[in-house]
C-alpha cells in the first residue's frame, strides 16, 4: 500500500483528533455518572479492522482493548449496526483492569470492506458486587468486584440486545446510571463510527489506510530509535518499587523489572515480582503497558506523532509469572490496581533513571480516594460518593512536578458538584505545604480536603499508597512527603484511619481530613535557587520551617519575606557536608541503585 504524501497525511492526523475529540465530548457531556462527567474516567479510540490502534489523545495505560472482541467475534461475522461490549479483565488479559471499566466498540465499513472500528470505555459508578462502588477495598474475589461481561454483541445490525442490557442494568445499585451511561458510550462510538465513515468517503479508502500505515510507522520508528538510544544493545538495567500493602494487613509488595537490551530487540523480564496479593491491589498487566509507559515518555516532545499501536509493540518480550502481583490468577481480586499500577509506571521511570544516570522524572503516587456511602435525608435513596483527589507528580529534570493533579488526565471532584448532590460540606480545600519531595527542582504538592459528614449512619471506605514507602527522588531529590487520613483533627477524639479499609462507621458532625502525597524530588534541596523558595512559600507550597529544614533557605521578618542571603549561605555551608539534617520525616529515597534495596 502505497502511503499518501506528507502533507494529506497530517491532514488526515488532524481530522482524525478532530473527530476523535468531537466523540469525547458528546460522552462527556451526556453520560449520567459523575464519575464520567466530572472526573472524566473515559477513553476514546480509533483502531484499524486489525485491532491496531490508530488514535488515542488519552491513551489507556491498560492493554489491547480490541483483541478479545476479535478474538470472539471473526470479521465474517461483524455486520453494520453492531456494538460489541465487554469488561471481563480475565478474558481480556488486562485489556481492561477492574471491572468497572466498560468497553463498547462498533465497526466501520467501507460498502462491503471492514475498515475499522470506533471504541469508548468509560468507569461505571456501580456494577453490582458485594458493596457499593463495586470496586472496594474489601473484596478477596472479583465475583465481589461485579458483574462480569465477556466480549458480547450488545447490538446486533443496530438492533439492542434488551435481555442482555436489563440483566446487566439490574445489577446495578443506581441502574438509572447504567443506562444513561450506555447509551452515552452508545452514542459515541456511533458519532465515531459516522465522523471515520466521512474520512473514508472524504479522503478514499486506500488514501485513508494508507495514511494510518504511515502514522504508525512515524510512530514506530521514532520510538524504536529512541528506546534503543536510551537502552544501548547489550545493557541490563534492574529497578524495584514497593506497594505498601493490601488492606488485608499483608506487604508490602514489590514489583521487580528487568530490562535487557540487544540488537534484536528487548526483553522486560517482571517474573521475580512479589507472589498476589489476598486483597484488591493485584494489577492484571497487559504486555502493551510498559511500552505505552516508555513510549509517552519517549515522545512527549513529539506533538506532532500520534499516540498509536507504534507505541504498543516495540518490547515484544515482556515476560511474566501468573501468580504475581502483576500478572494473578483468576479470580484474584482487581479493584484498587491503580495502587500497583503507579508502582509498574515508577518503576519503568526508575529504569529510566538507572540508563541516564538520573535524567528523568521522580516517582509519583496514584490518586488518593475516600468513599461514603449511606442514605439521603430528604427520601432515603442510597448515595454513593466516590472522592478521588490528586496527588502531587514527581519533579522532572528540567522542572517542578505537578501539584495536587488526579492521575494527570482527569479532573477532581469540584465543590460545588460534591455540596449540591450529596450530604457532606467541604471544610478545607487546599494545597498541602512542605508535601513535595525537596530538590533542586520539587516535587509536585499534595492536597489537604476536610469533609464534614451532615447525615447519621454512613459508612466510609480509604484508600491510599506510598506511606511507608514514599515516591522516591532522583539525583538527590528527597522523597514526597507521604499522606494520612485523619477522624475528627483537631478534637479529642481525633484519630489517624487505615489506608486502605472498607466500613468504617461515621455519624453526623464527623469530619474526615485527606492529606495526599507529594511527588519525589529531583537534585540536591541545596540547589534550588533562593528566589524559586521564596516563590514557593508565598505560594504556600511550603513553610518557613520547610524551607530553613529542607533547603536551608532562611527569610527576614516582615511581611515581604525577604531572603537573607548571608544567614542561608552559612545554614547551606554547615549543613552541606551532613546529609541527614535534612532528610526530614525518615522519608528520604532515591532511584539509585533501589534494585539492590530490593531485592531480598
Amino acid at each position: 500500500m502505497t502511503p499518501p504524501d506528507a502533507v494529506t497525511v497530517e491532514i488526515i492526523k488532524g481530522a482524525l483528533r478532530s473527530a476523535q475529540a468531537e466523540c469525547e465530548a458528546l460522552l462527556e457531556r451526556t453520560a449520567m455518572s459523575p464519575v464520567i462527567r466530572e472526573k472524566q474516567d473515559y477513553f476514546i479510540g480509533f483502531y484499524g479492522a486489525d485491532g491496531r490502534l490508530v488514535t488515542g489523545t488519552k491513551l489507556a495505560l491498560f492493554g489491547d482493548v480490541m483483541r478479545p472482541i476479535l478474538d470472539r467475534f471473526p470479521a465474517e461475522d461483524i455486520r453494520p449496526g453492531d456494538i460489541f461490549w465487554y469488561n471481563d479483565c480475565y478474558i481480556s488479559r488486562g485489556g481492561v483492569s477492574h471491572t468497572s471499566d466498560q468497553v463498547f466498540a462498533t465497526p466501520v465499513f467501507v460498502g462491503d470492506r471492514l475498515v475499522a472500528f470506533a471504541q469508548s470505555w468509560a468507569h461505571f459508578r456501580d456494577i453490582g458486587g458485594a458493596w457499593p462502588g463495586s470496586n472496594t477495598p474489601g473484596t478477596e474475589s472479583i465475583f465481589q468486584e461485579g458483574i462480569m461481561v465477556p466480549p458480547v454483541r450488545l447490538y446486533r445490525e443496530g438492533v439492542l440486545n434488551t435481555d442482555l442490557f436489563e440483566t446487566f442494568v439490574r445489577n446495578s445499585r443506581f441502574p438509572q446510571h447504567a443506562r444513561g451511561d450506555t447509551r452515552a458510550l452508545t452514542a459515541a462510538v456511533r458519532l465515531g463510527e459516522k465522523r471515520l465513515g466521512e474520512l473514508f468517503a472524504r479522503f478514499g479508502t486506500e488514501t485513508l489506510l494508507g495514511a494510518v500505515e504511515a502514522m504508525i510507522e512515524q510512530s514506530s520508528r521514532v520510538f524504536r530509535r529512541r528506546l534503543a538510544e536510551l537502552f544501548p544493545p547489550g545493557g541490563t538495567w534492574r529497578f524495584a518499587d514497593r506497594v505498601d500493602g493490601d488492606g488485608k494487613g499483608n506487604g508490602p509488595f514489590t514489583v521487580r523489572f528487568k530490562l535487557e537490551s540487544r540488537e534484536d530487540g528487548f526483553t522486560l523480564d517482571t517474573t521475580e515480582s512479589d507472589p498476589q496479593a489476598q486483597g484488591p491491589i493485584n494489577f492484571l498487566m497487559n504486555p502493551t503497558v510498559p511500552n505505552t509507559c516508555f513510549g509517552l515518555y519517549l515522545l512527549q516532545d513529539e506533538p506532532g506523532l500520534m499516540m498509536n499501536e507504534g507505541l504498543l509493540r516495540a518490547i515484544s518480550d515482556v515476560r511474566t509469572k501468573e501468580g504475581t502481583i502483576i500478572q494473578p490468577a483468576f479470580p484474584a481480586p482487581l479493584g484498587q490496581r491503580s495502587n500497583t499500577l503507579a508502582r509498574v509506571i515508577s518503576s519503568c521511570l526508575g529504569l529510566i533513571a538507572q540508563a541516564t544516570g538520573g535524567e528523568s522524572p521522580a516517582a509519583s503516587s496514584i490518586y488518593t480516594i475516600y468513599t461514603l456511602t449511606g442514605r439521603q435525608p430528604k427520601d432515603g435513596s442510597l448515595f454513593y460518593k466516590s472522592g478521588g483527589h490528586g496527588t502531587g507528580q514527581g519533579a522532572r529534570p528540567f522542572a517542578d512536578g505537578i501539584d495536587v493533579i488526579y492521575y494527570v488526565a482527569q479532573q477532581n471532584y469540584p465543590i460545588e458538584f460534591l455540596e449540591g448532590d450529596m450530604p457532606v460540606r467541604i471544610r478545607t480545600y487546599a494545597v498541602r505545604a512542605d508535601s513535595g519531595g525537596p530538590g533542586r527542582w520539587r516535587g509536585g504538592a499534595g492536597m489537604v480536603r476536610e469533609m464534614e459528614v451532615l447525615v447519621d449512619g454512613t459508612t466510609l471506605n480509604t484508600r491510599m499508597d506510598n506511606v511507608d514507602n514514599p515516591p522516591w527522588g532522583v539525583k538527590g531529590g528527597q522523597a514526597g512527603r507521604p499522606g494520612r487520613f485523619l477522624l475528627n483533627p483537631g478534637t479529642p477524639e481525633e484519630r489517624e484511619l487505615p489506608r486502605l479499609a472498607r466500613g468504617i462507621p461515621m455519624q453526623r458532625g464527623d469530619v474526615v481530613r485527606m492529606e495526599s502525597t507529594g511527588g519525589g524530588g529531583w537534585g540536591h534541596p541545596f540547589e534550588r535557587e533562593p528566589w524559586r523558595v521564596r516563590q514557593d512559600l508565598r505560594g504556600g507550597f511550603i513553610t518557613l520551617d520547610g524551607a530553613r529544614d529542607d533547603y536551608g533557605v532562611v527569610f527576614r521578618d516582615g511581611p515581604d519575606r525577604e531572603v537573607d542571603e548571608e544567614a542561608t549561605a552559612a545554614l547551606r555551608a554547615q549543613r552541606g557536608g551532613n546529609e541527614a539534617m535534612f532528610h526530614r520525616h525518615g522519608a528520604y529515597r532515591d532511584a539509585d541503585d533501589w534494585w539492590g534495596a530490593m531485592a531480598g
